[in-house]
């Protein structure tokens, strides 16, 4: 029986990724929260690490601002957290899957970025996670896969689908941005997908490296607003496309998101589906609790 640990257990992703471990009675999991491990901690990954066989991180600084204005502590948590992650599972010969972000690329494209696009980050978070993918790729070359992904939404954290619905009881209309583009992921789709690379890491099926665990297909902030407020049975045309300019933030963010799924195939995996589908999906989903369930 294969164990897998699983850290950042209580986040909106490993939430997630525990249910879906849940259904695998073949597995032996062992879910950290943040209360349970502190990866910043080298003593206690190397500990905790010990006598699994994967380790897929969902530990993580998520506050992109907030890491603008501490990048040190971001950093600290993203990449060195993940260099302690990475340096544990050199040690005991575990693989390990590492949550990564769309934001290490510069994001001015105009066509999917292949997994071996040149990273160029423009914020503090991006560098942060850009400094643990080159640990994984360091220190794991056989063993280690990075999994980029971006425009998470999931029923177990903040997020903007959330955000969307719940200002849509606040207020008649809202003005989104229309000039970001990207691919919106359930993150309970991106937990599948996790497992499934874990399986075919195990198997031998994987390659290790970098996969995008990104959702086919792309719009913008204002679409992915639309499409959520039609599934939730409200006025799309309450939703009003506007730019970022209105809305500066203090981490940059990158107008181009889009991100290509070819090596998902050598790896006998199909992409992940597309971004309507899933969240099509996501609504249709029971799991408590629901943030887009509007009265």
């Amino acid at each position: 029986m294969s164990r897998v640990l699983v850290t950042g257990a209580g986040g909106m992703l490993g939430n997630d990724l525990v249910a879906v471990l849940a259904t695998r009675p073949d597995l032996k999991v062992t879910a950290a929260t943040r209360a349970d491990l502190d990866i910043t901690d080298a003593a206690a990954a190397l500990s905790a690490v010990a006598g699994h066989d994967v380790v897929i991180n969902a530990a993580a600084w998520t506050n992109v601002d907030g890491a603008e204005t501490d990048e040190a502590a971001a950093t600290a948590i993203n990449g060195g957290g993940t260099a302690n992650l990475a340096a544990a599972c050199a040690t005991s010969g575990a693989r390990l899957i590492q949550v990564s972000t769309d934001y290490v690329l510069a994001g001015d494209a105009h066509t999917p970025y292949p997994e071996d696009a040149p990273t160029a980050p423009v914020n503090a978070y991006g560098r942060g996670k850009l400094v643990g993918e080159q640990a994984v790729a360091r220190l794991l070359p056989d063993n280690g896969y990075v999994v980029r992904t971006a425009w998470l939404y999931g029923a177990h954290g903040p997020n903007f689908v959330a955000t969307m619905l719940r200002l849509a009881t606040q207020h008649e209309h809202l003005d989104v941005v229309d000039d970001q583009h990207g691919q919106p992921t359930w993150s309970h789709t991106l937990a599948e997908r996790l497992v499934a690379l874990a399986d075919a890491a195990l198997a031998g099926h994987a390659a290790p490296g970098v996969y995008h665990g990104t959702c086919a297909g792309q719009t913008t902030w204002y679409g992915l607003a639309r499409a959520a407020f039609t599934l939730a049975g409200l006025d799309p045309d309450r939703i009003r496309p506007t730019t970022s300019d209105r809305y500066p933030r203090p981490a940059p963010r990158p107008a181009y998101s889009v991100l290509g799924h070819s090596r998902w195939a050598a790896a006998g995996l199909p992409p992940l589906p597309d971004w309507h589908s899933a969240l099509v999906d996501a609504f249709d989903s029971p799991a408590p609790p629901a943030p887009w369930k509007v009265a």
